[in-house]
């Protein structure tokens, strides 16, 4: 029930802002799930550093997300740069002070291209012409995909998808959050995107909800190579913020290049 409550509260939270919140408060928001997310990540991989020095890692990796204000992809690595640079002085003005300087740079300067880069994209998406519903679409496969990959599992799951990285997920629970997020998909093409063709949802969900897969695993190798069972406890039922956006950060880039780049494919 607590699981179902926070899921429930959670969603009417992100469709407000992605149906009334304005293009400043969205972006607001998102640097502050992504703030959050990042500690979240330094917790896991750098538990022993204390709080004010993991501080200003946090403050770094807000930087592209401040650049994709613009809506230019370029500004948004130029934070990304500007973030690694201010990692590396910040390694080397405490160099004594730190057991392991390499891991902060490694492990902090991951966590900038997993966590930073890849979330400002939600950022791009929405100053795109129709970005709210290319937002609402994204969320739509993303959260279908998981939600029915759970209950198809949970009831019909017999082969192992991964079983070294996540034994619970099965192929049956894969092949079922598909279907789910193609439903999803369907319907956010009905009533928010009826001219784009149907060939290019197919294999956008086709796409999405693979790499949506991997994005969950991928947080999984995080937090088995720390011996963590969730990233945090935030969201009571469901464990962490990044337990919850794994999957979208790998394709929210991933559905933005393929607007930026192949527009005229939507149409087909």
């Amino acid at each position: 029930m607590k699981r179902l409550i926070t899921g429930v509260l959670a969603s009417i939270a992100w469709l407000l802002l992605l149906f009334l919140g304005p293009f400043p408060l969205f972006w607001l928001a998102i640097i502050a799930l992504a703030g959050v997310a990042q500690a979240e990540y330094l917790t896991i991989v750098l538990p022993d550093l204390d709080r004010p020095t993991k501080t200003p890692l946090i403050l770094f990796g807000l930087l592209p997300l401040i650049g994709a204000y613009s809506g230019d992809a370029a500004i948004l690595l130029c934070g990304l740069v500007l973030a690694l640079i201010a990692l590396l002085l910040y390694t080397l003005s405490r160099y004594a002070a730190f057991v392991h300087p390499y891991e902060i740079i490694s492990r902090g300067g991951f966590g900038y291209l997993y966590l930073s880069l890849c979330s400002a994209h939600l950022i791009l998406l929405m100053d795109l012409p129709q970005g709210r519903a290319w937002l609402l679409l994204l969320t739509a496969i993303t959260a279908a995909s998981d939600t029915a990959a759970f209950y198809t599992g949970s009831k019909f799951g017999k082969h192992k998808l991964c079983p070294a990285i996540s034994p619970k997920k099965t192929w049956e629970g894969f092949s079922g959050g598909l279907v789910g997020s193609l439903g999803a998909a369907l319907l956010v093409r009905h009533f928010f995107l009826p001219e784009q063709g149907l060939p290019w949802i197919f294999l956008t969900v086709l796409l999405l909800g693979c790499l949506g897969a991997a994005g969950d695993l991928s947080e999984s190798v995080i937090k088995r190579a720390f011996g963590v069972k969730d990233s945090g406890s935030i969201l009571p039922g469901h464990g962490g913020l990044l337990d919850r956006i794994d999957s979208l950060l790998l394709t929210a880039p991933v559905l933005y290049y393929l607007l930026y780049f192949g527009t005229g494919l939507c149409l087909l």
